[in-house]
């Protein structure tokens, strides 16, 4: 089995879903799905057992994604130290992004390359679905994010910012005759869901009920932003957001509503508690020195 091919397996044993697994490997469906087949051929059993509606793996499948992620991760590793001792760098810290004020944030990123040249920093648009799993396998080192809720092996870091929340709906929607809107006015509206995501944390983004007790119906599934603005934007959904949404994302099809009833959004630096080091703890003191933004 080639490097790809393991890459391949272990980020559809991750996804078990072959449309993300195909875009975290920036390749297409087709693409993984011949990989995997043909794996399946040389080991001469499935390793996935999939229908019209799931991917699971197999108990062959179970042993083989167990057995490779500790050589991929050694060699990844090994890649990885020789490609930073190339540039001077001794380490790279790599941070995942929920929000999308990245303008706002540079401040910090920029504190922390001054401040410790030996190291590399690096910045990505974290996904939706499933937030933490990249903590636990390695592919990230801090989030920002909102905190969870009930995640005890996580530390729980400094806050960035806080922001008021507002609703994005369609241009045309009926709302915007109004200046302002409350939480319980979205529960005349679906909005959009994540799946898997922890409970807790994903309501704190989007409340199960409105204050009298509705259900708030989360019923479109998404993974990023685009999918968001695109059903809110076609009048399907609504969608609850932090306040900077309606500046990074201003569309001639969607309006931002501000939100009088809930509470400002924090996000933090999250990362791994066991996994904690000199590079983590120095981002962590970079921003607990400069503060949480403001205004």
């Amino acid at each position: 089995m080639e490097i790809r091919d393991i890459e391949i397996f272990l980020t559809l044993a991750e996804e078990l879903h072959f449309g993300r697994a195909a875009e975290r490997l920036h390749v297409s469906v087709a693409a993984v799905s011949k990989a995997i087949k043909k794996q399946e051929r040389a080991i001469g059993v499935e390793l996935f057992a999939r229908d019209s509606r799931n991917v699971r793996l197999t108990p062959v499948g179970v042993q083989l994604r167990d057995d490779l992620r500790e050589v991929h991760h050694g060699w990844a590793q090994s890649l990885e130290r020789a490609r930073l001792a190339g540039r001077g760098k001794t380490g790279a810290l790599r941070v995942g992004l929920f929000p999308a004020n990245v303008q706002e944030l540079r401040r910090y990123w920029e504190t922390f390359r001054a401040r410790h040249p030996q190291w590399e920093l690096r910045l990505r648009v974290s996904p939706y679905s499933d937030p933490f799993a990249q903590l636990r396998d390695g592919r990230a080192d801090v989030l920002v994010t909102w905190p969870p809720a009930q995640e005890p092996e996580l530390t729980v870091g400094p806050l960035l910012f806080a922001e008021p929340r507002v609703l994005a709906v369609a241009a045309d929607s009926p709302l915007i005759k109004r200046s302002t809107v409350s939480v319980e006015a979205v529960g005349d509206f679906q909005h959009v869901t994540v799946d898997p995501v922890p409970t807790e944390w994903f309501g704190r983004y989007v409340p199960q009920f409105t204050p009298k007790g509705r259900l708030i119906e989360r019923v479109i599934p998404v993974n990023n932003v685009e999918d968001i603005l695109l059903h809110t934007a076609m009048g399907e959904t609504v969608c609850l957001f932090p306040a900077h949404m309606s500046r990074y994302f201003a569309r001639p099809d969607i309006a931002y509503l501000p939100v009088t009833d809930m509470d400002a959004l924090p996000f933090r630096l999250v990362w791994r508690s066991d996994a904690e080091n000199d590079m983590i703890r120095a981002l962590a003191r970079v921003v607990r020195e400069l503060g949480p933004l403001t205004g």
